[in-house]
């Protein structure tokens, strides 16, 4: 980051002394300097820009601009043969070679997102399996769950750690909160698994958006940049990547699916833990955390009794059991 910043800073003061001591346009050393320094501002956020689009769309801008720069000169041949004034001429002719220049530049960038790369193989080879690599965000990593998800082989492709996700970690890890403190080792301790998994491929990717503080927000940009799929348990930060179009594989989506399916009319046996929301209602839990609501259990607290399933209800948070009591815990529960 630094060798960049100092580029930058030498670009821009090769090129405000540059104008200052050529002195374009017959300009006083001091304006030419100044005009210097800012067209040096102008190609910095060109290149800034430039670092945010994906190869396909720059490889469509830069197909796009060349046709729209040969239609241009074949257009202007026309125009300086139709007998126009020489200025009135001239001008027209860097009139169409700007308009078509741009029009080929933004439509090249459109339709650069339909060119399939991989199709190439050799250097364009790798777009496919940079779209098939995972980024991982601080909620996901703390959460523990990615490890055993990578070490059953489910996720294929390499995991990307962001920079900026390891030092949300590292704060978390050095706060002076003993619940945050733990979180935070929780999630380095977990990397450190991962990485240690056979055919687990972790790499730690130095991109980052310094105009951007939220590291949601970066990490959004980041996948839409790399075009990886994002990974996460956080529900906002999932809805906010798919408003904007980037795929997020839900680790909580995950684990409702793989829940068992309960039907209406099963049996089994659960262990009351707690009284319900209402009247003579028991609460107990699945080993998954499913909540199970049993009607007239309310006084067998702290035992392990058999219902029949009566309903399941499928909510944001999960799902959640209903049932009544067999016949012979009816009777003991009376």
């Amino acid at each position: 980051m630094a060798d960049l910043v100092f580029i930058r800073l030498a670009l821009v003061c090769t090129l405000a002394g540059a104008a200052a001591y050529l002195r374009p346009f017959h300009l006083s050393a001091v304006l030419a300097g100044l005009c210097g320094a800012a067209v040096a501002a102008l190609i910095i956020c060109f290149e800034i820009r430039l670092n945010q689009v994906s190869l396909k769309r720059l490889i469509g801008a830069a197909v796009g601009s060349l046709l729209g720069i040969i239609g241009a000169f074949l257009v202007s041949g026309v125009v300086r043969d139709a007998g126009f004034e020489p200025r009135t001429a001239s001008f027209a002719t860097v009139v169409i070679l700007l308009v078509m220049g741009y029009i080929g530049l933004l439509v090249g960038a459109a339709k650069g997102d339909l060119l399939d790369l991989s199709v190439l193989g050799g250097l364009f080879g790798g777009d496919r399996t940079r779209r098939s690599a995972k980024l991982l965000d601080t909620s996901v990593i703390i959460d523990g769950r990615i490890a055993d998800i990578a070490g059953a082989g489910f996720l294929d492709g390499g995991l990307l750690v962001p920079q900026f996700v390891l030092r949300e970690l590292q704060l978390v890890a050095d706060s002076a909160d003993a619940n945050k403190r733990q979180r935070g080792r929780r999630g380095l301790e977990i990397l450190q698994r991962i990485q240690k998994l056979p055919g687990a491929e972790v790499r730690i990717i130095e991109d980052d958006f310094p105009q951007l503080r939220e590291v949601d927000l970066k990490l959004i940009e980041l996948a839409r940049r790399l075009e990886c799929k994002l990974v996460t348990n956080d529900g906002n930060l999932a809805k906010m990547a798919q408003l904007q179009r980037v795929p997020v594989l839900n680790i909580n989506e995950l684990a409702n699916a793989l829940k068992p399916v309960v039907l209406p009319g099963e049996s089994m046996r659960v262990y009351i833990v707690k009284e319900g929301k209402e009247a003579d209602q028991g609460v107990a839990y699945l080993d998954d955390g499913t909540m199970v609501v049993v009607d007239h259990a309310r006084r067998l607290i702290a035992r392990h009794i058999d219902i029949t399933v009566t309903s399941v209800l499928q909510t944001p948070a999960g799902k959640m059991i209903f049932g009544r009591l067999a016949s012979a815990e009816l009777t003991l529960a009376n």
